[in-house]
């Protein structure tokens, strides 16, 4: 019996990590123009905002927002960049914890010529980095169709739909475009209002009030990402502990 469940332990842990490697590897592939609703053609709805400057708290900071427009988006994620991850020291140098999340997003044409499949996307501290094979590929390409989002969080279960969101979802937010600061430290950061803008300060700056994940990209590769991450370790444990205390089998006398 023993030699029969570390002979299973064995192959569920291979199994297991064959399943992290082709999940990691898939999770984040981008759908077919199909996949997404119609509204992943328009683009974002910009308009002047009635809303005062008003203040808000995210870790042991409080920070001032100043809405400059409404604003709503309907868009592709094709990279993102956690503000809080270990590699990016800035926002903890600066003391901002409302920057929750940096998200890249793609619409209308982009999308619908399914452009995207031919490219590379990549997200830094700032920045969402675009690129092409080739100069087809890039005349193919609206950059106008594309931006990167500082998103802005203070409310828990907005919190919870942004740090959901991954590559190939498809996504729908509103907020406001906006500056912030933190009076505390002098902190300040502005925002674009514009489309057609490129380089330093051409990323938008979105209070987010609502964050929904319209449509989920590949649901099962992430699911078998999710077991396999818990149950590759579980196995091989398994299987070690059961090759110590498993009788040691010996060869027939010659």
């Amino acid at each position: 019996m023993l030699i029969l469940l570390e002979t299973l332990s064995k192959w569920l842990f291979i199994a297991s990590l064959l399943g992290l490697v082709a999940g990691w590897w898939q999770r984040d592939a981008l759908p077919e123009p199909e996949f997404f609703d119609s509204r992943i053609v328009e683009a974002p709805r910009q308009t002047k905002t009635r809303t005062a400057e008003f203040a808000v708290a995210a870790g042991d900071q409080r920070y001032r927002i100043k809405p400059l427009y409404d604003y709503e988006l309907d868009g592709m994620v094709v990279s993102m960049s956690h503000a809080h991850s270990f590699t990016d020291i800035y926002h903890a140098e600066w003391q901002d914890f409302l920057n929750l999340k940096d998200i890249c997003v793609i619409w209308g044409d982009n999308v619908r010529s399914a452009v995207y499949r031919d490219m590379d996307f990549d997200n830094t501290t700032w920045t969402c980095w675009a690129s092409w094979p080739n100069a087809a590929v890039g005349r193919r390409f609206r950059e106008d169709a594309l931006s990167n989002n500082h998103l802005l969080a203070d409310r828990p279960e907005v919190q919870q739909a942004i740090l959901a969101a991954r590559p190939g979802d498809q996504v729908r937010l509103r907020g406001h475009l906006a500056e912030y600061r933190n009076p505390a430290n002098g902190f300040v950061r502005g925002t674009s209002i514009s489309r057609h803008d490129r380089g330093n300060g051409a990323c938008e700056t979105v209070y987010v009030e609502r964050f929904e994940i319209v449509r989920a990209a590949n649901r099962g590769w992430r699911r078998l990402f999710a077991v396999s991450t818990w149950l590759a370790p579980l196995s091989l444990l398994a299987f070690v502990a059961l090759l110590l205390v498993t009788p040691v089998r010996r060869g027939a006398p010659g």
